[in-house]
């Protein structure tokens, strides 16, 4: 219960805006609906324990209070960073006791993902017998931060980013709180909820800061970005939104987006990633995914990289926009990548097969009587520098590991491969 002075102090405008239903929350429809998760949980009367995954700012905690509202349990919120095991121990007991009287209780943790392995094996039992509802909140993947033993009894919802639509009905909140407009023009306006990204607390922190300046003059787009700081965008290059990133430029540069491989690459920059890792991939893409269709493409991701080192930030970084425009407008090939995975299957297949005696050298006087080096034909001597000898272990026939694609350099190694075929049936078919 809050004091009189507590009720008297000035509360943030975040804090005023709270939803007092599910319904109010803004973004989320795909768990809130009433044909959704948490939608039918909440008709159904009966809540299961479930880890909330999502941004900042998209509503996890809010959720969470109603959730034990709307289905008259106890809200317990605690923080995994603030707290550790004599506070858990506090809450089970104080569960139990309430469900000998019959009452439910709702553990909310926020940043659940901080509790180590063995905080989170000390949940299961209170879990599984229904002590405690157990509603968490992260925002990192659960599957990379969350034991399996816990994730097994839990359902994970993930939260979506707040989108244009839903940061504009937090705006329309918040003036209809404070009973005015906020003082910028409309692309301003724009820029705000871009300023938010995605997070719809750091928004009405936003404007609040806003709301203490006069109704006039409006703010246009640089006088809005003097007066709030634009929020760095969320980026954590050692979790998954490292990887996202990567893998979103890889498969644009595979797919000839080179629009959209500059973004992701910039986005990767601007989240403070380091343009070595981004160099070293540029290279695998090079021989992955380009390989024979432009031998260009590896020679200039290499001396992208090495111009990166020599210049470093932020003039070698142009070094690396130059290879990705390279490689996303070059033609594509998996040709040599297949040939790898190829050669290396039949290698394990076939085990220890010698190569055939002519093509190995007789140093020994031995190794000559047992036939080593016999019948080599030394390929330079032949009038097409070609002498079409099979070089596979014997008995094993020939195979096809390498099948060159239809596009870039490769229809030049398509031609070349036919005329040694070509030669190699000629002389087979002579007897050579």
């Amino acid at each position: 219960m809050s004091t009189l002075f507590e009720a008297q102090a000035p509360r943030p405008l975040a804090d005023r805006l709270r939803p007092d239903g599910l319904d109010e929350v803004v973004g989320q429809a795909h768990l809130l609906s009433p044909e959704a998760p948490i939608g039918r949980m909440v008709t159904s009367g009966r809540l299961a324990s479930i880890v909330l995954w999502g941004p900042p700012g998209s509503g996890k905690t809010t959720i969470a209070r109603l959730l034990a509202h709307h289905t008259k349990l106890e809200f317990e919120p605690l923080s995994a960073v603030f707290s550790g095991v004599a506070d858990l121990r506090k809450i089970f007991d104080a569960a139990r006791k309430r469900r000998e009287m019959g009452n439910g209780t709702l553990l909310f943790i926020d940043e659940i993902h901080r509790f180590n392995r063995a905080q989170q094996d000390g949940f299961l039992p209170y879990v599984e017998d229904g002590t405690v509802i157990l509603v968490g909140a992260t925002t990192e993947n659960p599957s990379f931060e969350l034991n399996a033993a816990l994730l097994s009894r839990c359902q994970v919802l993930v939260l979506n980013r707040l989108d244009d639509q839903a940061l504009e009905e937090l705006l329309s909140r918040a003036e209809g709180e404070e009973g005015r407009t906020i003082p910028v023009e409309g692309d301003a306006r724009i820029g705000l909820r871009a300023m938010a990204d995605g997070d719809g607390r750091y928004l009405l922190n936003m404007a609040e800061v806003l709301f203490e300046l006069p109704a006039e003059p409006l703010l246009d787009s640089q006088a809005l970005a003097e007066v709030v700081q634009r929020r760095v965008p969320l980026y954590d290059k050692h979790q998954e939104g490292h990887f996202n990133l990567i893998s979103a430029l890889h498969k644009s540069l595979r797919g000839s987006d080179t629009d959209a491989a500059l973004y992701w690459f910039a986005r990767m920059i601007v989240g403070g990633e380091d343009p070595r890792y981004i160099a070293r991939r540029l290279v695998r893409f090079a021989v992955e995914d380009v390989g024979l269709a432009d031998p260009d493409a590896l020679v200039q991701s290499l001396a992208a990289w090495q111009a990166y080192e020599r210049l470093g930030s932020p003039e070698g970084e142009l070094a690396l926009v130059q290879c990705v425009i390279q490689l996303g407008t070059a033609p594509k090939s998996n040709a040599a990548y297949k040939a790898a995975s190829a050669a290396l299957a039949l290698a394990r297949e076939t085990g220890s097969l010698t190569p055939p005696k002519h093509i190995l050298n007789a140093p020994t006087r031995l190794m000559k009587d047992l036939g080593y080096g016999a019948d080599y034909v030394y390929d330079h001597d032949t009038e097409e520098g070609f002498s079409g000898q099979d070089y596979f272990p014997e008995n094993m026939g020939r195979r096809q590991l390498y099948r060159p694609g239809d596009r870039g350099f490769e229809r030049e190694i398509t031609k070349r491969l036919t005329y040694w075929n070509k030669l190699r049936r000629d002389k087979t078919d002579d007897g050579n």
